[in-house]
């Protein structure tokens, strides 16, 4: 009888652990099942996804596991319909398996919150030491007793407009507009996002940031990108009949390259930008025969500087 308690603790021991292992295993698979990591806060999002990976796999290989040992060494011997025995309930058993879900449930609450203390959409500092590359001095690096708002101002600053179905971008310090959203690496970025017309929501996978637009408001929304490269901004709010035709690029480049592609747009005279939205509608217009639904026409192309 000893001995069989002594094999039954190993076995629970060695089961903890082989679960605990796997779980973290598959904890660190989930960074290769979500796109490159082109800004510092998409590292916040893909920790807490992993973590919420790991303690799910933990929780459903302990259930699992635990179910298929009962099946297998303590199932009833065959033809034996007999009852179990009469087991009251278990009060300390019933407060475990309670309060577990309860701690559970606050640790990932106090988890998510940190980390969105940590992204800091209005802009906190020490997102900017997360990522310094090249090991290189950061561009907020101050002395302890400067102000707050020396570490905290944004490098760049983009005026962003969305409408039915486009997204423009004004860069006010060089009187730029255009239709692809161009980023400096490295740089903290500021947008004033702002809607022409209905709810809209500014949103890059890449980032792993959204941020809904609503009309009448200006919402200032940071972040800070650190991979050179070209993504693509959607709209993730329904905004209509061309709603899946609201989708730009953005370009991420060094802060050379950016401000020569910013000095160089600057020359170049506005034209209308490509609207792939009033495109359809005028293709549809155009048609002898109507069909579906009448729908609003999509606003004017507007004049840009790089269309892209």
């Amino acid at each position: 009888m000893k001995i069989q308690k002594i094999l039954n603790i190993l076995t629970l021991f060695t089961g903890a652990i082989a679960v605990s292992a796997t779980s973290l295993w598959i904890g660190k698979q989930a960074y290769s099942w979500l796109p490159p990591q082109a800004a510092v806060e998409s590292r916040l999002i893909d920790d807490l996804i992993s973590f919420l990976v790991t303690l799910g796999a933990f929780i459903f290989l302990g259930v699992t596991s635990t179910l298929m040992y009962s099946v297998i060494f303590h199932r009833a011997v065959k033809d034996d319909f007999t009852d179990g025995p009469p087991i009251e309930g278990n009060i300390t058993l019933e407060v475990v398996w309670t309060a577990i879900p309860i701690l559970l449930v606050f640790w990932i609450a106090g988890y998510s919150y940190q980390v969105y203390e940590q992204m800091g959409i209005q802009g906190p500092a020490q997102l900017v030491h997360l990522h310094n590359p090249l090991g290189m001095e950061s561009a907020y690096a101050a002395a302890k007793d400067a102000p707050a708002k020396a570490l905290t101002e944004p490098v760049e600053k983009i005026d962003v407009l969305a409408k039915q179905w486009a997204w423009v971008f004004h860069y006010p310090e060089t009187d730029v507009t255009s239709s692809e959203l161009h980023l400096p690496s490295d740089r903290r970025v500021r947008l004033a996002l702002n809607s022409q017309d209905v709810l809209h929501g500014f949103y890059i996978p890449a980032f792993r940031l959204k941020q809904d637009i609503i009309p009448n408001h200006t919402i200032d929304f940071e972040f800070t990108p650190i991979r050179p490269g070209q993504y693509r901004l959607t709209d993730s709010q329904y905004s209509g009949t061309y709603f899946a035709t609201m989708q730009a690029n953005v370009v991420v480049e060094s802060p050379e390259d950016y401000h020569q592609w910013l000095s160089q747009a600057a020359t170049q005279k506005p034209s209308p930008a490509k609207n792939q939205a009033a495109s359809e509608y005028a293709q549809t217009s155009n048609q002898s025969v109507q069909t579906g639904w009448t729908t609003i026409a999509p606003a004017a192309p507007t004049l840009v500087n790089s269309p892209g």
